[in-house]
């Protein structure tokens, strides 16, 4: 396949093609639920009213997902970025990270009075530390995978400082 190098697509949930909707659920499960054995109910009501920001290939398959959270749906003071995704086949291309820093610039830009949290599993810690996010200190177990809450560093200090 040949890379399309065009950026990361940010839609709403009303934007999103059918086609889309389709392979960002079907990429969601075969990660969440197939690849990390983990049965929970990914149709949360959350869709609808977020953010989804995606990339593909060739103009037409999805290889990395997430999807961002307006602070009036985190039910707190807080944005959220969450839902992060990349294809197996794809990870060697480190999608993850600059899916991730689009999202972070996403998120700053629609929601920038608010912190940005996340629910990061915790083998992804230094992952999401080179993104400037911190460990809150809340560790727990989210569908049996052991979770930590982190928050962006530079927008936490500007809302602190």
């Amino acid at each position: 396949m040949v890379l399309n190098e065009s950026a990361f697509k940010l839609q709403s949930f009303h934007e999103l093609s059918n086609h889309d909707l389709y392979q960002i659920l079907q990429l969601r499960s075969a990660v969440f639920v197939l690849e990390q054995n983990c049965a929970y109910q990914d149709l949360d009501d959350l869709d609808q009213q977020a953010l989804h920001l995606y990339k593909k290939i060739d103009n037409y398959e999805i290889i990395a997902y997430t999807r961002i959270l307006s602070p009036d749906q985190c039910n707190e003071n807080h944005s959220s970025i969450g839902r992060v995704v990349v294809k197996q086949e794809q990870r060697q291309h480190k999608y993850g990270y600059a899916l991730m820093q689009a999202a972070i610039q996403a998120t700053l830009k629609h929601f920038p009075k608010h912190p940005i949290k996340i629910s990061a599993q915790s083998y992804l810690t230094h992952f999401y530390q080179n993104l400037g996010f911190i460990n809150t200190g809340h560790f727990y177990l989210e569908d049996q995978i052991p979770h930590q809450e982190m928050i962006y560093r530079q927008l936490n200090k500007m809302l602190t400082g």
